[in-house]
């Protein structure tokens, strides 16, 4: 039974059924003599025999990570209320946690979750926009060690609406060159992605916040997986910036 309380949810199972199909025949001729009855041992030995051979047809040539998945479910109305929620949670292979939040809630609280239990060697964010002081909370971060890499993507409004976090995010990244980089195209997505390689730690962060508190509700999920992890950093790895 879940748990009905807010700010923390059960995990859930997803089942699947798998159905079979018979040969279906019309209108055929029965042949005129009935076939030799063969024991039933044989019998079962050919349904075994056929099922073997219908596995290894269909083995799979990719890694299946969506069926396998488990799903817990949290809730939170502050970010302390959420960082509360997570304090004892230990983040784990194969899962993907799901939370709706309202009020002082911005994407920057997920990656906090990560960090409170990883320091990271490398972290994508990607954002429409930006508040200044999560900018500098990020930077802190980098430059007390708890993230070695850091890549910002951001959406194309942002080196003309926010120009002081524009210029923010410039003189970062001009006095730490080895940090990374920032890349400015047209952008709407809310996603981080991030690793440790030591402790095999992989993770992707997809949301509806950007990264700036509002008082809206909005959702978002942690999975970790090395899957999620490699596929969003194919994709930024891959984008070309508007500005140098």
């Amino acid at each position: 039974m879940k748990d009905k309380r807010d700010f923390n949810f059960g995990g859930g199972f997803g089942g699947f059924a798998g159905f079979g199909f018979g040969s279906i025949g019309g209108n055929q001729q029965q042949p005129t003599e009935q076939p030799t009855e063969q024991p039933a041992d044989t019998d079962e030995e050919s349904a075994a025999e056929t099922t073997d051979r219908a596995k290894r047809a269909h083995h799979r040539t990719k890694e299946c990570t969506e069926l396998s998945q488990r799903y817990e479910y949290r809730r939170a109305f502050s970010e302390v209320k959420m960082l509360e929620a997570m304090q004892y949670v230990q983040l784990q292979n194969g899962v993907t946690y799901n939370f709706i939040t309202a009020g002082d809630v911005d994407s920057l609280t997920y990656l906090k979750v990560v960090l409170n239990q990883h320091d990271l060697d490398f972290v994508l964010l990607s954002t429409w926009c930006m508040a200044a002081e999560d900018i500098l909370q990020v930077q802190q971060w980098y430059e007390a060690g708890r993230i070695k890499q850091l890549d910002m993507y951001l959406g194309e409004i942002f080196p003309g609406s926010y120009k002081i976090e524009w210029a923010m995010v410039k003189k970062f990244y001009a006095e730490h060159p080895e940090a990374g980089r920032a890349a400015i195209f047209k952008n709407h997505s809310k996603i981080y992605a991030g690793c440790n390689v030591a402790d095999n730690f992989y993770f992707g962060i997809q949301t509806s916040a950007n990264i700036n508190t509002n008082p809206r509700t909005e959702q978002g999920s942690i999975t970790i997986d090395k899957g999620i992890f490699d596929f969003y950093k194919e994709y930024f790895d891959g984008i070309k910036s508007f500005e140098k």
